[in-house]
Formats: structure tokens, C-alpha cells, sequence
């Protein structure tokens, strides 16, 4: 797959990287572990943010929604996302991540529709959602501005937008790249370039210059006495979920 600069979110490097690990997606204990291990926050963070932004009640504040998982990978929030009710399609760069993703939800009857494509290639056919979540995918696009344009697109009047990704700091290299890939080797060497890392500070602003208004930014922190991550809204150091509505 070539990536196109100027025009293109895809970064070919990255999509070849996910694809070689792409059967891995679903062990709970290999390449893609520290994704399980956040996995139930992401996930009772989106529904907690979905009931208040709709006014329901958590039990329902998918349920009958559009959803889009963008840079879906196996389908870890996917599937999650379709069991709460949500009507649920999956994007992703790497068809065999797609192929995973198709083969696991088939398995657990879960209709999912997925497609290999880019955020940009959906957003210009038209396509508009209640709930866009690109969650863990920025830090590893091409091209940001592409992105975010495409991101504000495909959310429909009155919905909701949820990144998730790794902040630039310090102590992010330290934990995401260090402790992450070199010390407790959770990911393999190489799976993030801290410079591409993006600042809370950073995402807000691109995110307002595209008529976005920031409704919540929460830190998820890994608690090494309790060996878990947890929600904590103070620390936004390492990684962090940013929710918006576009104007």
C-alpha cells in the first residue's frame, strides 16, 4: 500500500506493521495486551459519556445508534460497541486487519460491517455517524490535518466524537516507549514514535479550528500498586480520552 502525502492519511509503514501482528489481535496475552487491559475503561468511559451527551440512561445510550471504529484493527471496541446496542461499522487501512475483525465478529454473531479504507475515503462518500471513535489511531496516521478534517465530517448534527491517544511528554517516552516496549516488553520495539505523540493542548486546538467544542479530556493511568489502568481526569500526561461535539 503506498501512501500518498499529500492526500492520504495512510502511513504504508504503519499499516505493514499492524498487518504482520494482525492474528494477534485476539490474545489477551500477546502483542496487543495493553489494548485488553484498557479495553473496559474505553469502553464504560464511551457509554458513560454517550448517556450524558444523549440524555439516557447507560444501559441505553447506544443502543439503536450509528457508530463508527475508526482504525478498528481486530475489532476490540467493536465488538463491545455492537453488543451495547450501537449499530456498528469498522474502518480500517489493513485488510488484514479487517479480515480478522470480520472472522471474530462472525464467530460471535455479531453483525459488524467492515470495510478497508481510510478516514478521509468514508468521510467523502457521504457517510455521517452518531458516535465516531478513533481510539489509539492518530499517533500512527499520516498527514494529522487530513485526519481531523475527516473526523468532523463524519460526525452527524448531535453527535459525539471520542479520541483516545498518547501525549508528548517526558514521562510518556518514559512509560509508553521505555517501560511499554523495552522494559515489560507489553508491545513490540517500535510500535510508537513519540514524535507523533499528541498534546491535549494540540487536539483541542485542531479540533476547534473545525468547529469542534471539547465537552471532556480524561487521563487513563496505570496503577502499578493495584497492577490496573483507572480513569483520572488530573493526570494527562501519558494517555488520554477527549470527547467533542462539532457545531
Amino acid at each position: 500500500m503506498t501512501a500518498h502525502p499529500h492526500t492520504s492519511t495512510i502511513d504504508a509503514a504503519e499499516v505493514e506493521q499492524f498487518s504482520r501482528i494482525a492474528e494477534e489481535w485476539w490474545d489477551e496475552n500477546g502483542k496487543f495486551k495493553p489494548l485488553h487491559r484498557i479495553n473496559p475503561l474505553r469502553i464504560s468511559y464511551i457509554l458513560d459519556q454517550a448517556a450524558a451527551h444523549f440524555g439516557v440512561t447507560q444501559e441505553n445510550a447506544l443502543r439503536g445508534r450509528s457508530l463508527l471504529d475508526i482504525g478498528c484493527g481486530g475489532g476490540l471496541i467493536s465488538e463491545p460497541m455492537a453488543k451495547a446496542g450501537a449499530h456498528v461499522t469498522g474502518i480500517d487501512a489493513s485488510a488484514k486487519n479487517i479480515a480478522v475483525a470480520s472472522a471474530h465478529a462472525k464467530q460471535s454473531g455479531l453483525g459488524v460491517a467492515y470495510h478497508t479504507s481510510s478516514a478521509e475515503e468514508w468521510a467523502a462518500r457521504g457517510n455521517r455517524y452518531d458516535i465516531v471513535l478513533a481510539l489509539e489511531i492518530i499517533e500512527h496516521v499520516a498527514n494529522p490535518s487530513i485526519f481531523y478534517d475527516a473526523l468532523t465530517q463524519l460526525v452527524a448534527p448531535g453527535g459525539m466524537l471520542v479520541l483516545s491517544t498518547i501525549n508528548r511528554t517526558a514521562k510518556s517516552y518514559l512509560m509508553a516507549i521505555i517501560g511499554a516496549e523495552w522494559v515489560m516488553r507489553w508491545l513490540p520495539r517500535g510500535t510508537h514514535d513519540w514524535q507523533k505523540f499528541v498534546k491535549p493542548s494540540e487536539m483541542t486546538r485542531e479540533l476547534t479550528q473545525r468547529r469542534g467544542e471539547i465537552r471532556d479530556i480524561t487521563g487513563m493511568v496505570f496503577r502499578p500498586q493495584q497492577w490496573k489502568f483507572a480513569l483520572d481526569s488530573r493526570d494527562l500526561d501519558v494517555n488520554y480520552l477527549l470527547v467533542a461535539t462539532v457545531r
